[in-house]
């Protein structure tokens, strides 16, 4: 059975990596896709577990042949998914799990809607600008930018399948982690499992159902 790709998004904030985070420890049949960026480090960060960090001529030539699967730039700084990680990985059965921007989700649900995609919000408007506030992570221009940005991410709920109300971080991560159980053990998604008892229909003697 090929892999599920599930994406994760949001708006700055909402706390979509400290759930992802939280369910990868719980889940051992999904894994992480790395996304490559051209925006500093932070403390604590580590290249390659928590993004590719590139520079910009490196990522503009992975752009340029294709690498990725989408990009965007996000408050002055490049984010990119690996096309091939991601199609690689599906195809060998690995569940792929994305944590990226809203128009990076469109993108990518442009290309592979049989994805499932995934909204964290926070509980209002007002408790996502204290938390953006508290977290002292932009500077005073890039955080106005991410509160203005927000509305729009905001009103794109209605694109995704699911939304993750991040009252609770333990909860919204129990509520990730029955997401992707869930969607494993779709009927729809095991054919081949299905295809196994079809020839016991015409043994039955019932009718299937109209």
């Amino acid at each position: 059975m090929e892999g599920i790709l599930f994406v994760m998004s949001g708006p700055s904030g909402a706390g979509k990596t400290t759930i992802v985070k939280g369910a990868l420890k719980d889940l051992e049949d999904v894994e992480f896709s790395v996304s490559y960026t051209t925006r500093p480090r932070r403390v604590g960060e580590l290249d390659g577990k928590d993004y590719f960090f590139v520079s910009k001529e490196e990522f503009e030539l992975l752009k340029k042949n294709g690498e990725f699967l989408e990009w965007q730039e996000v408050h002055g700084n490049l984010y990119g998914t690996s096309k091939r990680y991601v199609r690689s990985k599906m195809k060998s059965g690995v569940n792929v799990l994305l944590d990226i921007d809203v128009k990076g989700a469109m993108n990518v649900k442009r290309q592979i809607k049989e994805a499932v995609y995934i909204f964290v919000a926070p509980p209002s408007f007002k408790d996502l600008k204290e938390r953006l506030i508290n977290r002292h992570t932009e500077e005073k221009g890039d955080l106005e930018k991410r509160i203005e940005d927000a509305k729009y991410e905001l009103s794109m709920i209605s694109k995704f399948d699911y939304l993750i109300v991040n009252h609770d971080v333990a909860q919204s991560v129990k509520q990730l982690e029955s997401i992707i159980i869930a969607e494993q053990i779709k009927v729809s998604r095991r054919k081949e499992f299905v295809g196994k008892y079809k020839f016991y229909k015409h043994l039955s003697g019932k009718e299937e159902s109209k």
